[in-house]
């Protein structure tokens, strides 16, 4: 009798095999569909450079349990996918290619460059998205997008000009941020904040006219060729007798103002600090508010100019002399030429250590250069204030509740204009054009004319200006096309919370400026996964796991198991190589208890278990009930966003109750009785309750659920995938049932750990007593069976008159008693020594409740229900360390 079913599980014959079904069937796939509702994610676009990480893996698979739930629902899910042409990174990839050759960009010219980097986006661009198949991920890919691609360029255009027009886009000589290495400016957000040891030069500065000087302290001593005045503080009254007179700069001997401004601190160093326009954001500033000229000293890879560049009023007016030492030098070894002169020349006063905060390039990690630039910048304030309101309103709302909103409202509350020009050839081309009188036209075409050149610009955009667009580009804007009506506002973003003001808040200003709506109703923050030890995965710490190995090793499907059972929500997680042993256990255990069920079914599974409900046993209708909990628990916890708590729900239904005790307690009715019916009921209650659980666990482990399921399945159901989500059935929650069955596994529970104590043999078997009230000996009356099977209980007997209490080992469930007469297996020092462990915990659980009963503070704040609860839980505690006590006085006499 029975199916013939391997003995072990093999994922490596079951995941390739499904996920091929599902993409022929096109389970994936939506359309617009007016007769269900949407549900629609897009996928955070990784970049063409990436290869599956654990944090895309986790990220994901939040994403494919979000959709693979809807999709069971009956909502048209739509889960987008795509891929981020992720400009500086890619440029990077492909220049370090060409460097092996011994080419540059330059030597290729920007056409030939442009094409070489699409070559090897085609070649590469879609490892990521095959590594994703294999996780599981369940999105349309006949949707998928690339950030480059015709119709999201189209877009990016669209939306440059608008706001151009608009007058939120504008270029203008500015302060940016300027990385050397990759030779672009970029965002503030781009650059990396690090605590750096430094040093704090004080440099001596002359007064012009006397044999006085002041004393600037700076962390970059290079920067004074590029000094235009001196700053005090407003309330430093001790230096305005210097007012009026010229500073003079060392080594080019310029003449400057001293001018009194609110940023400088006079407690910082001596109170006189040097302003630097061109190379200083800070010094920008007090430079716009007095209107002083801007000298740039440096060039664009870092290195002190032959002659520095004097701008007035935004304007370049001539240039300026520098020392031919200083010359063509790199940053930080003019800095150390200049300190040795400064030493020298008497005009340095001291050297100090200083930790001070230094900008890093995201991408390469070098120091920043703040540069005086010429860029595009896009004007934010208009457009954040929007963008904060809907979140405050929770029209969008944050997941982890709570967390996130103050970073967030700190970003749009402070936030300054975004520079979003980059000196890169690989990205999307800025739609402006110049002429040669020097005058802007921007459009989408060349306006050229046969009378009339124009020159395009050279730059391309920031790599977030086309992924702001991402949920309303992929679905065909600025065209009205119907996946747009449809799709759009989409209804989550998964995301980690370190591109909260990169992309989540730069989506919510764009949805709101170009759809007039927002562009997700919900944010999830998923956390950080991290080493065993806490530290963040990373190539210089060689501590990352990779996902496809444990793939290869484990499953697919034990490794999303183990990323959503190890997380809860929002936080970080530690992980390890042998932490997927939990789920690769797990997947074991669903197998088995499958193959428990195969092993003694008939040819075709029975799962319409209601018709044989008047057979229904007490364990019967206790796991049916329980199953009802289990839906609402995955059903809520995904619904609230907390995946780890619908993980959990399943779980330990499926584990503790249907395989540990459920199954056990079917055995005797599957091996032993030759009653036909109550066979088939056990059957189709177990069949049933097996194939529901799949489909409960179905969006967190897919692959082993369809391979189970399918064996389970009617002929007119067609795959787990498209199956409908279990319902909640209120009828077969029974409260009274629960109640029961939880004395019946303590109790059991109870006699096998006190059997464990007393090293009774596991194949012994032992009689049992017990003290009871007619309801409880009824209850355990009616589960004799259960007793006999699960604690190997001989004889379970209503405790006689004449008892022997000395006699016996004890243990105490809901204040009945239990005793096993165990003369000859009872070792009487162990039992001596549990039964004063158990008054000692009883005695520690007494005078926890007593505190807070006789706390006045409690009983006053504290709901009545909780404070009568409180008191039953300790009438409870109290009733069975006085039976335990008097268990004790009777074996071994009064405890001392």
């Amino acid at each position: 009798m029975g199916k013939e079913i391997p003995k072990v599980y093999d994922p490596k014959k079951v995941e390739n095999k499904w996920y091929d079904h599902w993409l022929q069937k096109r389970y994936f796939h939506a359309e617009v569909n007016p007769r269900k509702k949407p549900f629609t994610i897009v996928i955070p676009p990784p970049n063409v450079t990436a290869n599956l990480h654990m944090g895309h893996a986790f990220n994901n698979t939040i994403q494919d349990i979000l959709i693979r739930y809807h999709r069971k629902l009956g909502y048209e899910t739509l889960w987008l996918p795509g891929t981020d042409h992720a400009g500086i990174a890619t440029q990077s990839v492909v220049e370090r290619e060409l460097l092996k050759e011994g080419k540059s960009r330059y030597d290729l010219g920007r056409e030939k460059f442009v094409e070489k980097v699409w070559e090897w986006k085609e070649k590469h661009g879609s490892t990521i998205i095959h590594q994703l198949k294999m996780m599981g991920a369940s999105c349309d890919w006949d949707r998928e997008r690339f950030t480059l691609d015709e119709g999201l360029s189209n877009a990016v255009q669209e939306v440059f000009i608008r706001l151009y027009n608009k007058g939120l886009i504008y270029k203008g000589l500015r302060i940016v941020n300027w990385d050397p290495a990759s030779a672009t400016a970029l965002a503030d957000d781009e650059v990396e904040h690090k605590e750096v040891q430094g040093k704090l030069y004080h440099i001596r500065y002359k007064v012009k006219d006397s044999d006085e000087y002041i004393v600037v302290a700076t962390t970059r001593p290079e920067t004074l060729l590029g000094d235009t005045a001196v700053a005090i503080a407003p309330d430093d009254m001790e230096k305005y007798h210097l007012l009026g007179k010229k500073i003079i700069i060392p080594f080019v001997n310029r003449e400057v103002e001293l001018v009194v401004d609110d940023h400088v601190d006079k407690e910082f160093g001596s109170g006189f600090v040097k302003v630097t326009p061109a190379h200083d954001p800070n010094d920008f500033e007090i430079g716009q508010r007095h209107q002083l000229p801007m000298v740039l000293m440096l060039d664009k890879d870092g290195k002190v100019l032959h002659r520095c560049l004097l701008f007035k009023d935004g304007e370049y007016v001539e240039e300026l002399p520098i020392p031919d030492y200083l010359a063509g030098k790199d940053r930080f070894e003019a800095r150390e030429i200049i300190v040795e002169k400064l030493k020298e020349m008497g005009q340095l006063e001291k050297v100090e250590p200083h930790v001070h905060s230094v900008g890093h390039s995201y991408r390469s990690k070098v120091p920043i250069e703040p540069y005086l630039s010429v860029q595009w910048f896009v004007k934010m304030k208009p457009l954040a204030e929007k963008a904060l309101k809907v979140v405050k309103e929770g029209k969008i709302k944050f997941h982890p509740e709570g967390r996130f909103e103050k970073t967030y409202e700190h970003w749009m509350t402070h936030i300054r204009d975004w520079c979003i020009s980059r000196q890169l050839w690989w990205g999307h081309r800025i739609p402006a054009w110049y002429n040669e009188k020097g005058e802007v036209k921007v459009c989408k075409e060349d306006p050229s004319t046969p009378d009339e050149k124009w020159t395009r610009d050279p730059d391309v955009l920031d790599t977030w200006f086309s992924s702001q667009l991402w949920p309303f580009s992929t679905l065909g804007w600025p065209d009205d096309t119907p996946e747009l009506k449809y799709f759009y506002p989409t209804d989550v973003l998964v995301t980690g919370p370190d591109i909260i003001f990169f992309w989540v808040a730069r989506m919510i200003m764009a949805g709101l400026e170009f759809m007039h709506e927002i562009p997700f109703k919900h944010v999830y923050f998923n956390g950080i996964v991290r080493d065993e030890q806490g530290r963040k995965m990373s190539k210089s710490l060689g501590n990352g796991i990779d996902p496809l190995d444990m793939i290869e090793q484990y499953s697919a499907d034990a490794v999303r198991f183990t990323l959503i059972m190890l997380s809860s929500e929002g936080q970080d997680i530690n992980l390890g190589e042998r932490s997927f042993e939990i789920g690769r256990n797990f997947s074991n255990k669903v197998w088995n208890a499958f193959r428990f069920l195969a092993m003694n079914s008939d040819q075709r599974w029975d799962t319409d278990f209601q018709k044989y409900e008047a057979h229904f046993t007490f364990e019967d209708r206790w796991i049916v009930s329980r199953f009802q909990k289990a839906i609402e628990g995955v059903s809520q916890g995904i619904e609230n966003f907390r995946v780890n708590d619908a993980l959990n729900a399943i779980y330990h239904f499926f584990w503790d109750e249907y395989c540990d005790w459920y199954l056990e307690m079917i055995k005797r009715r599957l091996y032993q009785s030759n009653n036909e019916i109550e066979r088939k009921t056990a059957l189709s209650v177990a069949a049933y309750i097996m194939k529901s659980s799949m489909e409960l666990l179905h969006p967190f482990i897919p692959f082993i659920t369809e391979e189970i399921w399918q064996n389970l399945r009617s002929e007119e159901e067609e795959s787990i995938v498209i199956s409908p989500w279990p319902e909640v059935k209120k009828s077969l929650i029974n409260e009274q049932i629960e109640e029961q069955m939880r004395f019946v596994q303590e109790a059991i529970s109870a006699i096998r750990n006190l059997r464990a104590e007393m090293n009774v043999q596991p194949a012994q078997k032992i009689n049992v007593y017990y003290s009871a009230n007619a309801g409880r000996s009824q209850l355990i009356e009616t589960n004799r069976a259960h007793f006999a099977a699960l604690a190997k209980v001989e004889t379970l007997s209503p405790l006689p008159e004449n008892f022997d209490r000395a006699e016996a080992g004890v243990v105490v469930v809901q204040s009945i008693e239990f005793f096993i007469p165990l003369r000859e297996a009872l070792d009487l020092d162990k039992e001596k020594e549990r039964l004063q462990k158990e008054i000692k915990r009883l005695e520690g659980l007494e005078k926890s409740c007593l505190a807070k009963l006789n706390n006045e503070n409690f009983l006053q704040k504290a709901p009545e229900k909780v404070v009568q609860a409180e008191r039953n839980k300790l009438a409870n505690i109290q009733e069975n360390l006085d039976k335990v006590r008097r268990n004790y006085e009777k074996l071994f006499g009064s405890k001392s």
